[in-house]
């Protein structure tokens, strides 16, 4: 892979709110059709580690055309350093979302993974080691009690399923703010599809392990979980792009009506009323936070319009 430092240069940064929102909601409906599919290859026996290959390879398989209008230029990035940090932990993220789905009701996975923006705000806090006030940590504990009153330990039972699950979304947390920082430089395009062609290699070596040729009946849905992955990414990626990461994370709670609609037609799978309650919880503490951090980054541009916007703040 080609490395172009001099040709490269930083993609202005973009602010459409209203475009950022329809990507993501779009994206979110296309994510629950790719768990749909990853769901019903786990029930008729496919291991979660070899779902994962299959998806990262039909998803690079889809997205491979457009080496014809780009060519060689699709491979130059200064941020190669940084794609393969993000595709590691993509890849334990995936792993362990997979390994949950399979184990666990998809509506009550997905109310786990909006964890994902609060350990996203812990990540900056460890990582960027910026500073965070009282009502920003009361927020995450608020947050938290939210994960408590889905998991409810001691009350009902906890099981690998749940621990993956909140693995999975500690991952996807620390994922997001890489994917923003990668847009900065790389378009959406160019981003799916480098991901897509690291991770394949990536994700082949776990499922080396357990490998088992799936049968001629399973290829629409490993197809259709490699179109709906591409497609999913590629949606998020343009919305990370059309906006702030901030507000982007508040539309992905879009996803667990999709998700869990998706669960009752074709699954027969619902959830329990503490499932709702405790996602109502953690959607308005990462809603909060998400405003908070709009705000600040504002007041900081104000006060110094000359500095472009960094990473989201913590503040």
């Amino acid at each position: 892979m080609s490395v172009a430092r001099s040709t490269i240069k930083p993609i202005e940064p973009k602010n459409d709110p209203v475009a950022g929102a329809m990507w993501v909601f779009a994206s979110m409906a296309t994510l629950a059709g790719l768990a749909a599919c990853a769901k019903a290859l786990a029930a008729e026996g496919m291991h979660p580690f070899q779902i994962v290959f299959f998806r990262n390879l039909f998803a690079a398989l889809v997205f491979s055309p457009l080496l014809l209008t780009r060519g060689l230029a699709l491979f130059e990035t200064s941020q190669l350093s940084l794609y393969a940090g993000r595709c590691a932990i993509s890849l334990f993220s995936m792993l362990t979302w997979f390994y949950a789905l399979a184990v666990i009701p998809l509506g009550e996975l997905t109310a786990i993974s909006f964890l994902a923006p609060l350990f996203g705000t812990l990540g900056a806090i460890v990582i960027l080691k910026e500073t965070v006030r009282a009502r920003r940590w009361t927020a995450l504990v608020v947050g938290f009690i939210g994960a408590l009153i889905i998991l409810r330990p001691g009350m009902s039972p906890l099981g690998y399923g749940q621990l993956t699950a909140l693995l999975a979304a500690m991952s996807s947390g620390l994922v997001a703010i890489l994917v923003k920082q990668l847009t900065a430089r790389d378009d959406p395009n160019k981003i799916v599809f480098l991901t897509h062609l690291l991770l394949v290699p990536m994700s082949l070596v776990p499922a080396l392990f357990i490998w088992k040729w799936p049968p001629l009946s399973q290829i629409w849905l490993v197809l259709g979980m490699g179109f709906f992955a591409t497609a999913g990414h590629m949606m998020l990626v343009r919305g990370y792009a059309a906006t702030d990461a901030s507000l982007v994370m508040t539309f992905e709670f879009s996803k667990l009506p999709f998700a869990t609609a998706i669960a009752y037609f074709f699954f027969g799978e619902t959830i329990d009323v503490w499932t709702w309650v405790g996602a109502i919880v953690i959607i308005a503490s990462a809603t909060y936070i998400a405003r908070r951090e709009a705000q600040v980054r504002a007041a900081r541009l104000a006060e110094r319009p000359d500095v472009p916007p960094g990473p989201p703040s913590t503040g």
